[in-house]
């Protein structure tokens, strides 16, 4: 009998995860995926926004600027890449300048700090390479820029080192209601028990309520296109650049990462398919339209990679968070779209508060606060890494030649608590592939590694979980003779 059991393993059931860690109990987190951050939290902006945009009083607003609030401990606590950059949000008609009055008092009743209009002047010296039709900006301080891979896996290495299990490769089918508490069925056939579920499965959440809560909701897969471009351009742009919202989301945005990469995207396309997260030519040509309403001269040539993810827009547009009317023990946290990333510590924090008073849970003196990230030589000085190789050996290989990733890394991020099993797995925690060949050169040093320290066959490894294998079989060796000295075996590669 487990005390919660949390239902999704992206950032908000993560943030949860890392918050129910804190008191003694038992909990567990329930992942259809091999990994974690396999869904919305891996594919999005990456944006910490201030809170301007959200109705007041939603839980949205609170979410968000409570969210943007604590991310700073939060990510120093957890040993995550955060750079508190600033954003504009540009208006290029003197018609819109009502709207942009309009954010900024809405920005102001939400709580956000140090937020204000710009003029033309301002904001070109800002950011020189915005449109020339530009004739103001709402600029906010606060909004930052983060790694969502890593703000994922860090909740949940910190949830697990603290005793909160996770289960992954595990669809829940049912949930049914007995005495106090739950039995959750899963696609294995197997029944786990439970005193209270938190429902956090992304744009599934709505399946999920509407098992159990006579309050139906209804989630629509909201598809965004982005497209990455190379480091070589980073100095593009310096601040998260918004165009005015409309009913569809933020508009494109053009925005630096953390890595050093610029960032186009996203659009907004309602599909019916929870899992259609392929992008289309249709999709990337309107993001490159209206990327060029807010930006001029985008470089857009140097494009390295697209990819698309889905928002789980609720039809109210808002959080639906806390236990359910008629479901006694079941808490949701569902609709969580944009901006859910940067509302993830503050709704982690806000439902493990719900389930302590619930359960009555007491905290625990010996929670560990903080966790480190995997050792990399980014920072370090020629002592510091000659110092580190010679200690450990591994950290002297590059295996990803763009992102220079060692095999020293690649070890750390199979061994530690949750480790990588698949190539995504080791590209979230390392960025090995992530680079300008796109895993071109390295996939199969990765392949080799996860072979060796996960004990499998290379026909076992995948790109992402599930059937994505990458070697269906192998070839008998072929004899050349022995002056050839050619004993190689020879894969069959699935596109």
């Amino acid at each position: 009998m487990y005390d919660v059991v949390i239902i999704g393993a992206g950032v908000t059931g993560c943030a949860v995860a890392r918050e129910l860690g804190k008191y003694g109990g038992k909990f567990l987190v329930l992942e259809k995926e091999e990994d974690v951050c396999c869904g919305t939290s891996k594919a999005n902006s990456a944006i910490v926004h201030s809170g301007y945009d959200a109705v007041p009083g939603t839980n949205m607003a609170k979410m968000n600027v409570q969210g943007n609030a604590m991310m700073e401990d939060v990510c120093k606590d957890l040993d995550v890449p955060f750079d508190r950059i600033g954003s504009l949000l540009v208006c290029t008609e003197e018609e819109q300048r009502t709207a942009l009055q309009e954010l900024y008092e809405r920005g102001i009743q939400n709580g956000v700090p140090d937020l204000r209009i710009v003029e033309r002047d301002e904001a070109l010296a800002m950011e020189p390479n915005l449109s020339d039709a530009v004739v103001a900006a709402l600029y906010a301080p606060t909004a930052g820029i983060i790694c969502p891979f890593k703000l994922t896996i860090a909740f949940a290495e910190n949830a697990n080192e603290n005793g909160v299990e996770f289960q992954f490769d595990t669809k829940v089918t049912g949930l049914q209601k007995q005495g106090d508490g739950w039995t959750i069925t899963t696609d294995s056939g197997e029944k786990i028990e439970t005193r209270c579920v938190v429902n956090a499965a992304g744009v599934y959440a709505d399946e999920l309520n509407n098992l159990v809560s006579s309050r139906k909701l209804h989630i629509t897969p909201r598809r965004g296109d982005y497209c990455l471009l190379d480091k070589s351009v980073g100095g593009y742009v310096k601040h998260t650049v918004f165009q005015l919202p409309t009913r569809f989301g933020k508009g494109v945005l053009v925005s630096p990462t953390v890595h050093g990469n610029t960032l186009v995207g996203p659009t907004a396309i309602d599909v019916e398919d929870k899992e259609a997260t392929a992008t289309t030519q249709e999709g990337l040509d309107k993001l490159i339209e209206q990327s060029a309403i807010g930006m001029k001269n985008i470089p857009i040539r140097s494009v390295i990679t697209s990819f698309a993810g889905l928002r789980a827009h609720e039809d109210g547009h808002e959080f639906i968070l806390g236990e359910a009317e008629d479901a006694a023990g079941f808490f949701n946290c569902a609709g969580i779209e944009s901006p859910g990333l940067s509302s993830a510590p503050a709704i982690g924090k806000y439902t493990a508060e719900l389930l302590q008073k619930k359960l009555s849970l007491v905290e625990k003196a010996d929670w560990k606060k903080t966790r480190k990230d995997i050792q990399t030589l980014d920072g370090l000085t020629i002592e510091e890494k000659n110092a580190l190789i010679k200690e450990n050996p591994a950290y002297g290989t590059i295996i990803c030649r763009c992102e220079s990733v060692t095999e020293g890394e690649i070890l750390d991020a199979i061994r530690r608590p949750l480790g990588a099993k698949s190539l995504d797995g080791v590209k979230r925690r390392t960025r090995a592939g992530m680079g300008r060949c796109q895993a071109g050169f390295c996939s199969p040093r990765v392949m080799e590694i996860l072979v060796r320290e996960r004990g499998v066959e290379m026909e076992a490894i995948t790109k992402s979980g599930g059937d994505a294998r990458i070697v269906i079989g192998t070839l008998p060796l072929r004899q050349t003779g022995e002056a050839s000295g050619d004993t190689g075996i020879q894969a069959e590669i699935q596109d």
